[in-house]
């Protein structure tokens, strides 16, 4: 189990290249736990370590791109690594990242973050300083992170504002940010069609992890 305690000491990290990300949408679920979202703010980097994904591969009813491609959702048809924002219930965004080929929907929803970088920033921009209270849950991540609908089709695997990395230099992370994990897996969350399907993947025993407590283990 983590410690709690936030560590701000300066974390070394790679940009992701597209071709170390799986071109299918499952593999990619369980590829992304452990990698890094960052987020690029004027003179500050936020960044998060995945800790929770739900896959919505091809042909999947629950997923945005089922109906085929939108003004909406054109996003998910982009090659893989590409992000993929929209706004949820009226009342939060939401990070995905493409997943198939270009032209074939696919999207890996994050659903939480273990925080790293900026920390103090993510608390002003949640109005908490509860650390688990941050980056768990989507919607929770993308208020924190300042992700919104301005950063659709972002490439994720190039400079920019938004971009998916890994830990290069053990030395300079966190003990969070390379420890070894164990994966879990279960029904997604919050969904009524397609909702017995394995897909949604998680770091057991991680207090970082949204939905029930039972879902975490």
């Amino acid at each position: 189990m983590p410690t709690l305690t936030p560590c701000e000491a300066p974390i070394s990290i790679r940009r992701l290249r597209r071709a170390e990300l799986p071109a299918d949408t499952v593999a990619l679920a369980r590829f992304l736990i452990g990698k890094i979202v960052v987020r690029e703010l004027r003179g500050i980097r936020l960044s998060g370590r995945i800790v929770e994904t739900e896959a919505y591969p091809q042909r999947d009813p629950a997923a945005h791109h089922f109906r085929g491609p939108t003004a909406r959702n054109r996003s998910m048809f982009l090659r893989r690594g590409h992000a993929y924002v929209y706004f949820s219930y009226g009342n939060h965004f939401m990070l995905n990242v493409s997943a198939e080929i270009a032209g074939t929907g696919g999207g890996v929803l994050i659903r939480a973050l273990e925080p790293l970088e900026g920390i103090s920033q993510m608390e002003q921009h949640r109005k908490t300083g509860r650390l688990l209270d941050l980056t768990r849950g989507p919607g929770r991540l993308a208020s924190a992170l300042r992700i919104d609908r301005s950063l659709d089709g972002t490439d994720l695997c190039a400079p920019g504002p938004l971009w998916l990395g890994a830990i290069t230099i053990r030395r300079s992370a966190t003990r969070a940010a390379v420890r070894a994990l164990t994966l879990g897996k279960s029904p997604r969350i919050g969904i009524t069609r397609a909702a017995h399907r394995l897909l949604r993947f998680y770091e057991r025993g991680s207090p970082f992890v949204s939905g029930p407590r039972s879902l975490a283990f």
